[in-house]
């Protein structure tokens, strides 16, 4: 929140926005959202510690390379997520977060509050979708 001064020495509290989100209610939906993909990689992580202990007992010998293929797809779509997220921080430490990458549109709320490391509005997105098909 910032403080502006408005004349004959009154100050009025300002709300510090991106688009119409507050900065900071956008810095705490990013923060806990990759908080949550940062344990989630470090769960990953350790269950891969547990499987190789384990994987000595299996009686199903190739499960373990299964396994290993399926939690390397989990930790890539992860770590493509959490540089997503770290892109939104950047947008929120410069004033762009809330704002389509593309057109420099606003994203509304609703959509940011559902996905903090949204680039496109809606629209955006289902063309971009749709032109990958």
């Amino acid at each position: 929140m910032a403080i502006s001064n408005h004349g004959l020495g009154g100050y009025k509290q300002v709300q510090r926005r991106c688009g119409t989100m507050e900065l900071e209610r956008a810095r705490s939906l990013v923060d806990a959202e990759r908080t949550h993909v940062q344990q989630l990689l470090a769960d990953i992580g350790a269950a891969r510690t547990d499987d190789h202990d384990a994987e000595r007992d299996a009686s199903y010998p190739a499960q373990p390379l299964a396994q290993q293929g399926v939690d390397d797809a989990v930790a890539a779509g992860l770590r493509d997520r959490l540089a997503a997220l770290d892109r939104a921080l950047q947008r929120v430490e410069d004033g762009s977060y809330g704002r389509s990458t593309r057109s420099g549109l606003p994203i509304p709320d609703e959509r940011l509050e559902a996905d903090p490391a949204a680039e496109l509005t809606v629209q955006e997105a289902a063309a971009s979708q749709a032109a990958n098909r």
